[in-house]
């Protein structure tokens, strides 16, 4: 395969596709890139896969899939064909994830507090007090810098050169960063050339960024804070992230059993003795972190916990209570929490989006499901969720009677043409389906490495990119002036 043979034939594809113009040209800044890489054979390339899933093998760079058998885990399917963004592209998303993300961590402090929104008539009081991710043990309890999703994943996808828009927020245990971090490294050893002749901006360092983040996030008397990964355990299916994570930070990992509270202080098990903890970043939801406030049958949290967090002892990343934000039907109102929070114009746009709990857009949901993608306001990792247009019959019918029987608990989007990427299949290159997941760090100021994760829907067709649906990821580059 050559350069020829791929630009003389380009897919065109609804969707925007984000290397070939509409004509069959490449677009300026994947140029150079596609040059190098697409005037090597196919056989060539093909080996270059096989090398990097030896690699991720290698490293133990997997993901558990629920509902498998106990302890099954698969390879995350890598790409070696990158993603690549503009200096100018990037600049504009990261102008509109540092705004978005500004605003929610405002919205949370205030549903905690004062509550303004609510009394400015913004959002409902029932979106917010009925939600069961709210949490009312947060009320009241002042956080460093006011700083509540101290990490946020904001999936976003694009329709078109200039169309990016909000897919969803994270901001509970967001995942993926890891894979991000990984990717890197692996394109690096791969294809360490590229890295010589193109000025990509680096991601290795978010590990840093991160720390400084829960630094700056300790209680303010705590000068040289200790800093803890909290993680639910080797069976989750994000426990690869969080050893990592732990260990590039250089921080301990941790599960519930290796800490205690005492005189409202959180302690950690050492061989040393007792050392008190100041930073817990928790990969552990909500529920389970306190068995005397939440589920009391929990074993994986930590007893007094709450009550050490209401003391200001023990800072919490993410803080208890930020679900509430990234609920799917809350997502309809940021836009608005912009505006009332920041007196700004969001750069970044929602999808629009129709609420079931409304009888108007229950009816017309119902009378379109083959050509709407409708999701769980709680729901996440791609699970449950209906995409009409790539459904059966059967799997819409059945659909229809969980909306019927209980609609408050889903939103519905239209179908997006998700752009496409130039992806290796078995066949050659293809386009295929993508979304990005940047990550965004909010301390004293908000930081975030250039690109993110780049997820990919690896089957024909699909606009599922979820690992756990069968999607892939791939490195995302922003190119530097």
């Amino acid at each position: 395969m050559n350069m020829n043979d791929i630009s003389a034939k380009p897919a065109l594809p609804v969707a925007f596709d984000e290397m070939f113009t509409p004509t069959g040209e490449v677009r300026a800044h994947y140029q150079d890139i596609a040059a190098q890489l697409f005037t090597q054979p196919l056989d060539a390339l093909s080996q270059k896969q096989r090398e990097a899933e030896m690699l991720f093998r290698r490293l133990g760079i997997t993901f558990a899939v629920y509902g498998e058998a106990a302890g099954a885990e698969r390879l995350i399917p890598f790409d070696i064909v990158p993603r690549v963004f503009g200096a100018e592209e990037w600049a504009r998303l990261e102008r509109g994830l540092t705004q978005r993300v500004r605003a929610l961590n405002a919205f949370l402090h205030d549903i905690y507090h004062e509550q303004h929104i609510i009394q400015a008539g913004i959002i409902p009081a029932a979106q917010i007090l009925d939600n069961k991710l709210y949490r009312p043990e947060m009320r009241g309890i002042d956080l460093p810098n006011q700083v509540y999703a101290h990490i946020a994943g904001i999936d976003l996808v694009r329709i078109a050169e200039n169309d990016f828009y909000v897919l969803e927020d994270n901001l509970r245990t967001p995942s993926g960063v890891s894979y991000m971090l990984e990717n890197r490294k692996t394109m690096m050893r791969l294809f360490p050339d590229l890295f010589g002749e193109h000025a990509v901006a680096p991601v290795e360092h978010y590990p840093l960024m991160l720390l400084d983040t829960l630094r700056e996030s300790a209680p303010p008397y705590i000068s040289d804070p200790v800093i803890v990964v909290m993680t639910p355990g080797p069976y989750n299916s994000a426990y690869f992230e969080h050893a990592f994570l732990a260990s590039q930070m250089g921080v301990e990992l941790v599960e519930g059993k290796d800490l205690f509270v005492h005189d409202h202080k959180v302690y950690m098990h050492t061989t040393e003795g007792p050392q008190q903890v100041h930073v817990i970043y928790r990969r552990v939801d909500d529920d389970y972190l306190d068995p005397t406030v939440f589920l009391p049958d929990s074993s994986l949290g930590v007893p007094g916990l709450v009550d050490a967090y209401r003391h200001g002892n023990v800072a919490l990343a993410n803080a208890i209570g930020t679900g509430v934000a990234d609920d799917k039907s809350t997502y309809l109102y940021v836009p608005a929490m912009i505006a009332f929070y920041l007196d700004e114009t969001p750069i970044l746009s929602n999808v629009p989006t129709w609420q079931l709990k409304k009888a108007d857009d229950l009816a017309y949901v119902l009378a379109h499901l083959g050509e709407l993608v409708v999701k769980e306001v709680q729901g996440s990792g791609g699970y449950g969720m209906l995409v009409g247009p790539t459904s059966t019959a059967q799997e819409i019918a059945d659909y229809r009677e969980r909306l019927l029987a209980s609609p408050a608990n889903f939103i519905a989007q239209p179908t997006l043409a998700l752009s496409s990427c130039p992806t290796l299949v078995a066949a050659g290159i293809a386009p295929r389906h993508v979304d990005l997941r940047p990550f965004v760090l909010s301390g004293k100021e908000i930081r975030l490495v250039p690109g993110g994760l780049t997820r990919v829907a690896l089957t024909e067709g699909s606009l599922i990119v979820n690992s756990s649906q069968g999607g892939g990821t791939k490195d995302t580059w922003v190119l530097e002036d």
